[in-house]
């Protein structure tokens, strides 16, 4: 409780204080009082007091006498100030030294109930800038970093923002380093940091997503051997099990920051496939522009054509189009069978994020032959033919999935657009359902109807953002999907028990 210390040279007014405030409601207790200014100075050098309410006539020392001494030793008290004198130069002098309210005798208990609320508030709020303020500022340098390195944020802002921060890059060239942990856990930015203790030229804070990220800024004649480096140094020292660290590629800061993040992101994901390994480097095909045109046009067909025919169960399309990708990538100019290999997890890696997307389970194992095989390969059939088993496996695993394609079509679009206006009637144009009927498939196949489930789904990504953001409430009300903030206050209440704001304190 904090701590409130009276002070009047009418012993009635003490006492009717004491009896008429239930100060236990406002989380308060009087721990002392005294009959004048200079009785009140001494008995405060002694007892700790977070609030002082005192008289401005008394004796032996005015009320602004003893505020204006007490403040010598005690900067941070609250003051509320009662007078029987509607006097502009009392008020005026007592606002001048921060007090909390000046009010009038007789008092108004309702008026003074409100002010001991905003008070204590206010001691609160105080208290968890106190606690939290390194932390505090923590997460607002990782939300500018995050928003800039995944282009949130105008360049002219970042600069500003970085300055602020105090964040300063030394030379004109950079690399991302992405790191996770089997358990994802929140304590790894703090001992990636600890462990680049040294290392001038990176940056560690926590990414929005969950992962420790590292930025490393780079001379004008260092390359990405000094990403890899550092990379294997943060592997040497925090010698954790299941620890993943992704590799970027280096280029020009500020510009080529958000691509090297999303490389490293991307060469995580061989990860689901690869468990032995614990460094995965991003690298395109081949410094010459053909193999990086046919791997990046590769990568834009995965993100449309495979997800598609996998989703369509086509087994035949799905071989087809391997082969033929497989052979083009092959034939590039530059390539070798090392970076063959990447492309072949790659292509496993998409695989499963698909599966991951549909049927929101961890569906990696059966990967881990088709891993074997690839690693083992020798020869351009071989690699075609483990991609191949790779797409047979994940089609397998969807047609083992007793919900039926157009529900599974409709979890998929939730997971990547919840964010979005989302209904029966727009999901049933879609993929061409009747609205009505969609809804009772849906409700049959999942035990939940479409409203529930997607309320359900935005709040966790709710409870998710205001765990590991700063955001404002009605910012991630809106990023979820729900544009009226109360309405979104009264879906996280029914679904968690506890307001939005509740929430993301006692996180």
């Amino acid at each position: 409780m904090y701590k409130v210390f009276l002070v009047d040279d009418e012993p009635f007014i003490i006492e009717g204080l004491m009896d008429i405030i239930d100060w236990a409601s406002f989380g308060l207790e009087v721990v002392g009082s005294a009959l004048n200014g200079r009785e009140a100075l001494e008995a405060l050098r002694d007892t700790p007091a977070d609030l002082l309410l005192t008289d401005i006539s008394m004796p032996e020392m005015t009320g602004l006498e003893l505020i204006r001494r007490v403040r010598e030793f005690r900067p941070e008290l609250k003051v509320i100030v009662l007078s029987g004198f509607n006097e502009f130069d009392y008020l005026k002098e007592g606002m001048r030294l921060g007090i909390e309210n000046y009010l009038l005798k007789p008092i108004n208990v309702e008026e003074l109930e409100a002010t001991l609320a905003n008070v204590t508030e206010k001691l609160r709020r105080a208290e968890r800038e106190e606690r939290f303020g390194v932390f505090g500022a923590r997460i607002i340098r990782d939300n500018v970093l995050h928003r800039w390195l995944t282009d949130q944020i105008s360049q002219a802002e970042f600069d500003e923002r970085a300055g602020l921060l105090g964040l300063h890059f030394g030379h004109t060239s950079l690399g991302v380093l992405i790191l996770r942990s089997a358990d994802h856990s929140e304590e790894l930015p703090r001992r990636a940091e600890e462990a680049l203790q040294g290392e001038a030229d990176c940056i560690v804070f926590r990414d929005m997503d969950g992962d420790a990220a590292v930025v490393v800024t780079l001379a004008a004649h260092e390359d990405e051997e000094k990403l890899t480096g550092i990379a294997r140094r943060l592997e040497e020292r925090l010698r954790e099990d299941g620890l993943r660290i992704g590799i970027g590629s280096a280029g020009p800061l500020p510009q080529h920051g958000p691509v090297s993040r999303s490389e490293a992101k991307k060469a995580l994901e061989y990860a689901l496939v690869d468990p032995e390994r614990r460094l995965f480097r991003y690298a395109p095909p081949a410094d010459a522009s053909s193999a990086a045109d046919v791997s990046g046009t590769l990568r834009a067909d995965l993100g449309r054509e495979y997800g598609r025919l996998v989703l369509a169960r086509d087994r035949e399309g799905l071989t087809k189009r391997i082969g033929e990708d497989m052979a083009a990538i092959s034939k590039a100019e530059g390539m070798t069978p090392e970076e063959l290999q990447d492309i072949a997890l790659g292509v496993c890696a998409d695989f499963r994020a698909v599966l991951r997307e549909v049927k929101r389970e961890d569906d990696g194992e059966p990967f881990l032959q088709v891993l074997e095989r690839i690693r083992t390969a020798t020869h351009m059939e071989e690699l075609v033919e483990a991609v191949r088993r790779a797409a047979e496996e994940t089609v397998g695993m969807l047609n083992r999935d007793t919900r039926s394609p157009v529900v599974q079509q409709v979890l998929g679009h939730v997971a990547a657009h919840y964010g979005e206006e989302l209904s029966l009637k727009m999901l049933g144009s879609q993929y061409h359902v009747h609205p009505v009927y969609l809804g009772q498939l849906f409700h049959k196949e999942t035990g939940e109807t479409f409203t529930d489930y997607l309320n359900k789904y935005r709040i966790e990504r709710a409870k998710e953002k205001l765990r590991t953001t700063s955001h404002k409430v009605q910012d991630i009300s809106r990023s979820v999907g729900y544009w009226e903030t109360g309405y979104f206050y009264k879906q996280f209440r029914k679904y968690v028990g506890i307001s939005p704001t509740e929430y993301k304190t006692l996180q």
